[in-house]
């Protein structure tokens, strides 16, 4: 018991040592400990970042539909890039570029 009395009073007091325990069982241990908590910030914004994304790609598209349903033009060159038709007096090449030469 000796050693007992070259422990600081503060070490000893119970409060002291329930509200050390509490914190670190709510930091390490807690199903929501501090590591889950920056998991889940981490994949908020990486989801905020997507959904932005995906907004514009939205209102991207509508003005593409916009175009197609009022221009002919826009039509005829949808056509020839997404669907490879030509006309009748034409030939057409495609061009694939290698994936990864240098």
């Amino acid at each position: 018991m000796k050693f007992l009395t070259y422990i600081p009073s503060w070490l000893k007091n119970k409060y002291f040592l329930a509200g050390s325990f509490f914190i670190a069982w709510m930091l390490f241990f807690d199903r929501n400990d501090i590591f889950t908590q920056f998991e889940r910030y981490q994949h908020s914004k990486a989801l905020q970042k997507t959904e932005i994304r995906e907004g514009q790609q939205i209102v991207d598209t509508r003005k593409e539909l916009d175009l197609l349903k009022t221009n002919a033009q826009t039509i005829e060159k949808y056509a020839r890039e997404n669907y490879m038709m030509k006309k009748d007096n034409e030939d057409l090449f495609i061009v694939n570029p290698k994936l990864g030469s240098n």
